[in-house]
């Protein structure tokens, strides 16, 4: 059983690991402001009306000040584009950059604070979808009249998409062009580095919750990880992300990555060896059971996603990487 500071998290991880959001474009968003001119640098034209990760069209009316990030790798997104001084309200999740600890939390226990948000007067309100952010809380604060633009990436593509939306909004184009091609070249080095080896077929341990295993979805975000890095995902079901102890045995992973280690310090390669009935599996035969301290970066879509996509590879293939 994971410990109690973990358990908050499972709901929160199941949704975003799940391939079950609204469908998005994983195409560059195209506003309806007018192109800037191709000799300068380009500008966002205010208002800007554009659609969001949950299909919604959103009307910006001018450059925000004030911002409200309802998820942390939005948080991340903004900071990096240069916006960390005008964020007025985050989540109790919030850890990077350090200096967002200081800004007012108004998701405490993934429960969105509908009176702070409101209280803090943001020009922009950055939502998660699937659910992440509750459908019904976008709906009242869209109501109270706040511009709410929702992100919900499912693909490094779709990442790469949301950084340039999030940039066309705040007027910074330039630097989300940068941040973007900088992590497109890394992720075409990781590629590069595994391309041709073989793929071990590779389990994610997300959470062990009360008996129930829980690793990547079907389609999921975690599971283009893993194939980027040059892995075969051992795929759970697409919704819940559940995978049954006898289709894990079934699925025979040669490689076992233990996410929740990161966070429960009772998660080791022995006691995974020890659980009953893991015995028979090619990995734990093997001894190829690997804690990964870096899960935060790499089940968090933002900017540092890359870093997270090279912990996986190097933990998949480390013979590429000497």
């Amino acid at each position: 059983m994971a410990p109690r500071h973990r358990l908050p998290l499972l709901p929160l991880l199941v949704l975003l690991l799940a391939g079950c959001a609204p469908a998005s474009s994983s195409q560059v968003p195209s506003p309806t402001a007018s192109a800037p001119s191709p000799s300068a640098d380009p500008a966002t034209v205010y208002p800007l009306t554009l659609t969001d990760d949950a299909g919604r069209e959103v009307t910006v009316e001018d450059d925000p000040e004030r911002i409200v990030s309802l998820a942390p790798s939005n948080t991340e997104i903004a900071c990096a584009l240069g916006a960390c001084d005008q964020l007025v309200g985050v989540t109790d999740y919030d850890d990077y950059p350090p200096q967002v600890a200081e800004v007012e939390k108004v998701v405490v226990f993934q429960q969105v604070d509908v009176e702070k948000v409101v209280a803090a007067e943001p020009d922009l309100v950055l939502a998660a979808g699937n659910e992440l952010t509750p459908t019904t809380v976008i709906d009242q604060l869209s109501g109270l009249g706040l511009t709410v633009l929702v992100l919900y990436p499912e693909s490094l593509d779709e990442v790469y998409a949301d950084i340039v939306l999030v940039g066309q909004v705040l007027d910074a184009q330039v630097a989300a062009g940068e941040l973007v091609a900088g992590m497109q070249a890394r992720v075409a080095a990781v590629e590069l580095a595994v391309a041709g080896a073989e793929r071990p077929r590779t389990f994610y341990e997300v959470s062990v919750y009360e008996g129930t295993i829980y690793t990547a979805g079907e389609g999921s975000f975690l599971a283009s990880l893993i194939e980027t890095a040059g892995g075969e995902p051992v795929l759970g079901d697409p919704l819940s992300t559940a995978i049954a102890l006898e289709d894990l045995v079934v699925a025979d992973p040669e490689l076992i990555l233990l996410g929740d280690a990161a966070y429960d310090a009772t998660v080791t390669p022995e006691a995974v060896a020890a659980r009953p009935g893991w015995a028979e599996m090619a990995a734990v035969a093997a001894g190829q059971i690997l804690p990964m301290p870096n899960d935060l970066l790499i089940t968090r879509p933002g900017p540092r996603i890359v870093d997270g996509l090279e912990a996986l590879a190097r933990a998949i293939h480390p013979e590429r990487f000497d």
